[in-house]
């Protein structure tokens, strides 16, 4: 059963939750998850970004340097700050690896909503353990450049909105994702 909004503030108020991490971190299962609950607990409209799709489709002629990275990044908050605009809850799964991007990615959705960073801050270990796209694996043999984590920088962030360690479950994850969310009044609070 979907529950629908009563409250027309909380109805038009966008935000966007942005979903960093090192890749294979948890990102596109957290996202999907949150984007998911979102939708079937509340019926708010919500639009799921997943950094890979995104390149995919739009920035397929970019590379890994620092400024192609920069372009992608920008290109998410391009999009994901309409549809903000609009009153969508926007979920990106992004590595974005660079603090000075995420700041300029916040600086363009905060002029119609609100912006959520979330760290997913898996130890680089359980990551190259998870590898699913045997990225790691090719950097460590040389035969990959400019990954994140291992050749490339992964900036920190230093005061993300929620903070998650690697080690919690994604039903964890997505309950403490929820509960910020309703503290924030952009979905309604559990009875």
């Amino acid at each position: 059963m979907v529950n629908t909004f009563d409250n027309t503030y909380i109805a038009r108020q966008g935000a966007v939750l942005l979903i960093t991490g090192l890749p294979a971190a948890g990102k596109t299962t957290l996202g999907g998850a949150v984007a998911h609950r979102v939708k079937s607990e509340f019926g708010r409209p919500v639009s799921f970004l997943d950094g890979d799709e995104v390149r995919r489709v739009l920035s397929g002629e970019l590379g890994y340097s620092r400024e192609h990275r920069r372009l992608n990044v920008m290109r998410h908050a391009f999009i994901a700050a309409e549809l903000c605009r609009h009153g969508a809850l926007v979920v990106c799964a992004l590595v974005a690896p660079y603090i000075a991007d995420r700041v300029r990615m916040r600086g363009e959705i905060e002029h119609h909503g609100a912006f959520i960073e979330i760290h997913l801050d898996t130890p680089l270990a359980e990551c190259e353990r998870r590898d699913p796209k045997g990225l790691y694996a090719q950097a460590r043999s040389g035969k990959l450049t400019q990954m994140t984590g291992i050749d490339d920088p992964y900036e920190l962030p230093p005061q993300p909105e929620l903070r998650f360690g690697g080690i919690e479950s994604t039903d964890q994850m997505v309950g403490a994702v929820m509960q910020y969310l309703a503290a924030r009044g952009l979905v309604p609070k559990a009875s």
